[in-house]
């Protein structure tokens, strides 16, 4: 990977930093039961947790955003998560790890996510993982949401970094595009929530890792 020096490295949340599947299949199938429908194990919403209540909502009850129902049942979605989001959910392994070796190098790094901040400033403040991040940007904190890449260029500048001096590490394919929109090198993490049928090669990212520490071959030696 070749470009100007790292100085930063940010992450997408959900999938790339934490594992919060358990708690967000958990909350759309409560959605079910209570309903009188049959529960579906965790492994049938894990590849879309990615996508928030979008996807847990058409895994549960095979909805798109353009029902007119949507609305409702993605509110009562986000309470039903809002009551369990930190039972469950955890740091993947190997991320602490990454986290202590990016700041042994001197590195700043921070968070973009399109997760409303209603759910990432909890979650953030009840991990300690989250305490040496030098900035967490969520999907409402600018006026957009990946893909555009204006939330990366908002934890750059919280950084006091060049965009270009920055590296973004996702596990979804919007994750890829806002962050060469950003003009930033971009990392997909193929360990997250992607599903049998993507195929992170069509992203066109400048690198993949298939495990946290592997990151480190693209950052300046400690």
């Amino acid at each position: 990977m070749t470009g100007p020096a790292v100085q930063a490295v940010l992450f997408d949340l959900d999938g790339t930093l934490i594992d919060s599947a358990p708690d967000l299949g958990a909350a759309a199938d409560k959605m079910r039961t209570d309903r009188g429908l049959e529960s579906y194990p965790l492994e049938r919403y894990r590849y879309m947790a990615g996508a928030g209540a979008r996807g847990m909502l058409g895994v549960a009850f095979g909805i798109t955003p353009d029902a007119p129902e949507f609305p409702q049942l993605r509110e009562e979605f986000f309470v039903a998560y809002e009551n369990r989001m930190l039972l469950n959910t955890h740091v993947f392994d190997g991320v602490q790890a990454l986290i202590d070796a990016i700041r042994a190098r001197g590195l700043a790094w921070g968070v973009v996510t399109n997760k409303s901040a209603r759910f990432t400033d909890p979650l953030t403040r009840a991990i300690p993982l989250f305490g040496s991040a030098g900035a967490i940007v969520s999907g409402d904190t600018t006026p957009f949401s990946k893909p555009h890449p204006e939330p990366l260029h908002e934890a750059a500048r919280r950084l006091g970094i060049p965009s270009g001096a920055c590296i973004y590490v996702g596990d979804d394919e919007r994750d890829i595009i806002a962050g060469r929109a950003a003009g930033m090198k971009t990392v997909a993490a193929t360990y997250g929530y992607m599903g049998p049928q993507a195929d992170a090669t069509l992203w066109e990212a400048d690198a993949a890792i298939s495990s946290p520490m592997e990151l480190l071959q693209f950052l300046n030696p400690a």
